[in-house]
């Protein structure tokens, strides 16, 4: 044994530093690991993801100043019985993001809520991107803060790609497939998502609409008994709840819901380990001409997706409810 001065063991000194230099190695190779797993994003889809951010951004800058400055709101009538508030804001928004997309990726198939839509050019292509320029305008109206731009990519009917951005709160929801989900808001690291794991309806919190509360939205949560509710405006945002563990489910049974409400949230809630559906527990499909989500959305954790269907399936035969295809019924 060899003894410093001070009466250390050398022996169990050098120990402890081979130890630490041992450590130290594998948070390195840790680290490269990680970087080249970035790398790898990077090479996938990340000027896709780039380009939506930009403008995603550039969207809710134009949206904000409309807000503060003032703004017309008209009536979008979908039938005779019902209509959806738009104002320039959606339209700006719209030209600002569809511009973008096709300058930049002239080949893909661009819907948007504000623009025609080029079923035939859509239809033809394995890419498309579905736009909500301003999803829970309703909100926007209201001078609330519950808005957001939301911008998806879809390739062969899946979403693959999705972007959801606050611009009040300066939150930006994004995932690509099989890359994870994360949050950011300017200026900070980003945070990666991930849903909870609760399975008991009665420890739950819903997302729910804070302006569509009907009687049947009304009797389900009554049938599952829910510990809470978390009321919020866009689909988005909501679905962004379970994405960041502030709410467990989130059920809208209105036939009103179009592809460009869903597919960037899906993707999003997806890479966070959660699921989205329709209320039927069936996939929803992008890749066909009619771009209406008549079955309404089914959004959970993933713990309790198929016990919470079939939960709610009797309320569906309750409500007369029956699933909808594309062109007729089930």
């Amino acid at each position: 044994m060899i003894e410093s001065e001070d009466g250390l063991d050398y022996s169990r000194q050098k120990f402890t530093e081979e130890k630490r230099t041992s450590q130290t190695l594998v948070r390195i190779l840790l680290s490269l690991r990680y970087r080249r797993l970035n790398y790898r994003f990077l090479n996938v889809l990340q000027n896709e993801l780039d380009t939506a951010i930009r403008l995603a951004r550039a969207a809710g800058d134009e949206i904000l100043r409309i807000f503060h400055d003032g703004f017309q709101i008209e009536e979008k009538w979908e039938n005779p019985h019902y209509s959806e508030p738009v104002t320039i804001a959606d339209k700006n928004s719209s030209q600002i993001i569809v511009k973008g997309l096709a300058r930049t990726f002239p080949d893909d198939a661009i819907l948007s809520e504000e623009e025609p839509d080029d079923t035939g050019r859509r239809m033809r292509k394995r890419r498309v991107w579905m736009i909500d320029p301003l999803d829970g305008t309703k909100g926007f109206t209201e001078k609330a803060d519950d808005f957001a731009v939301q911008i998806a990519l879809t390739e062969d009917g899946d979403p693959v790609l999705g972007v959801v951005f606050q611009p009040i709160k300066d939150l930006m929801y994004y995932a690509v497939k099989n890359e994870g989900a994360f949050i950011t808001r300017r200026g900070e690291q980003q945070e990666k998502l991930g849903v909870s794991s609760i399975a008991d309806f009665d420890k739950m919190t819903l997302a729910v609409s804070r302006s569509h509360r009907g009687k049947r939205m009304t009797r389900l949560v009554e049938h599952f008994g829910f510990g809470a509710e978390y009321p919020h405006g866009s689909v988005g945002l909501k679905v962004g709840f379970l994405a960041r563990k502030v709410a467990d489910i989130y059920i809208h049974l209105s036939p009103h819901t179009k592809f460009w409400d869903t597919a960037a949230p899906q993707i999003i809630l997806e890479e966070s380990g959660g699921r989205l559906t329709d209320i039927f527990g069936e996939r929803i499909i992008y890749d066909i001409a009619d771009v209406n989500n008549y079955n309404g959305v089914f959004s959970t954790n993933g713990v309790a997706h198929e016990q919470a269907v079939a939960h709610l399936r009797t309320l569906l035969t309750e409500f007369g409810r029956i699933r909808v295809v594309a062109g007729g019924r089930s």
